[in-house]
């Protein structure tokens, strides 16, 4: 694989002169990595975070120089200062025709599953829905740009839907013959391993796009190019890689990096850690905690006995995660105005936490409390799985062991299948 690298030390003659020591060196119209990949991790663990969006605004957006733009983002589009990347851009001369925005919206507030609208910024600009009436950018908006750039804030889950919408973006790129390219942005939870099952033919949705682990350890750049790799070889791809990046920090170990919540229920990193936990009991008749303070933090349902509960996890010794039994009453979605009794989650050992061994622990146990009342439904359920095998496995009270076992199975498949090169950081 050959890159495009950002310097320090070059000056590029058509550089403004606020950025007179940035400049991009072309190798390759595929991909642009990092310099600091190939330095040691002594040197780059010093260096504050910049993302994607830093390092196309400190080229003075060059790369995008003399194209018709368009930008898939939302609220969570910011460089490291805070300003909105479109924002950015339009000061920065761009020729930016119009905006599309994933699932929640353009101002990421709204609930997960409700259709999005159209609507305009900055008086006049566009903001066209990705999750609306389609969820892949329509050819003929496409015809009126050179190039669709991508800026969504993922957070390290496959059924988290902004890799679904940035493979939709892909094809539709490729497509119409247009370059497609992504400012990456902090898995937030890259530290913890792979985990959960892979997607089984006949189980792809818009919540299990990708053929990935359901916890990936990958950044939007990386899933990008596997999928460059494996589907859409004729797409023209340009990754913009972050700068002092490391797989070894969660997303709010990083000076001067702020995680801005892509959506209303992940409200901060703890939340995105336990979010692959609990969010299963979104295909059951358990409140994941929508319409209180802790969404995917806590879980319960009126009929629960907490106490009970409690004890028979607590039998696991899970690590990184401590229960406490809790009650609630949720402001909307599920239960909404009835007392639930349930559980609290709370992280001990963030880098020791294992979320998907976590859910498999909880759904075996309300399973066993009360077979037959959990899983509302099971299609939603096995989307989310990315197969049948796990809700099949819970309900014949498989032991954990053998479930973890058979995941990381198809996990160790993926990983001998999957391109080197895919991988951008160490």
């Amino acid at each position: 694989m050959s890159y495009v690298v950002m310097t320090e030390e070059t000056l590029h003659p058509a550089a403004c002169s606020s950025c007179a020591k940035k400049v991009m060196l072309p190798i390759s119209v595929f991909t642009f990595a990092l310099l600091s990949l190939f330095l040691p991790f002594s040197l780059r663990a010093e260096e504050s975070l910049r993302c994607g969006i830093d390092r196309l605004e400190a080229s003075c957006f060059r790369e995008l120089s003399g194209m018709r733009v368009a930008l898939v983002t939302n609220a969570a589009g910011v460089n490291r200062n805070g300003e909105a990347d479109y924002l950015l851009m339009l000061r920065s001369g761009v020729n930016l025709k119009f905006l599309m925005a994933p699932e929640h919206g353009f101002a990421a507030d709204v609930e997960a599953g409700r259709t999005i609208a159209n609507t305009v910024v900055a008086n006049a600009l566009p903001v066209y829905s990705l999750y609306g009436a389609t969820k892949k950018p329509d050819p003929s908006q496409l015809k009126e740009v050179d190039i669709l750039v991508f800026d969504l804030q993922d957070v390290g889950s496959r059924c988290y839907t902004y890799i679904s919408t940035m493979k939709s973006a892909m094809e539709a790129c490729e497509e119409a013959g247009i370059a497609f390219m992504v400012l990456d942005r902090p898995n937030p939870v890259i530290p913890l391993p792979q985990e959960g099952f892979m997607v089984e033919k006949g189980y792809d949705s818009f919540v299990g796009a990708v053929n990935i682990p359901f916890v990936h350890a990958m950044t939007v750049g990386e899933i990008a190019l596997l999928l460059k790799e494996q589907r859409f070889k004729k797409l023209d791809l340009r990754v913009i890689t972050m700068q002092g990046y490391s797989r070894e920090r969660f997303g709010d170990e990083y000076a001067g990096f702020r995680f801005v919540t892509p959506s209303p229920n992940i409200r901060n990193v703890n939340t995105a850690l336990l979010y692959p936990a609990t969010v299963f009991l979104e295909a059951t008749t358990i409140s994941e905690g929508r319409g209180t303070d802790a969404p995917f933090m806590q879980f319960g349902a009126p009929f629960i006995n907490s106490s009970e509960l409690a004890l028979a996890l607590n039998a696991y010794r899970l690590a990184g995660v401590s229960v406490q039994p809790v009650t609630f009453t949720p402001r909307s979605n599920k239960y909404q105005g009835e007392l639930c009794h349930g559980l609290k989650l709370s992280l001990t050992d963030r880098k020791g936490f294992r979320p998907f061994r976590t859910a498999a622990a909880l759904l075996l146990e309300l399973e066993r409390l009360y077979p037959g009342r959990v899983v509302k439904d099971g299609r939603f359920f096995d989307l989310l799985a990315g197969t049948p095998r796990f809700r099949e496995m819970i309900t014949r009270q498989m032991p954990l062991d053998k479930i973890m076992e058979e995941s990381f199975r198809q996990i160790e498949q993926f990983n001998r299948s999957t391109p080197a090169p895919s991988y951008l950081y160490r």
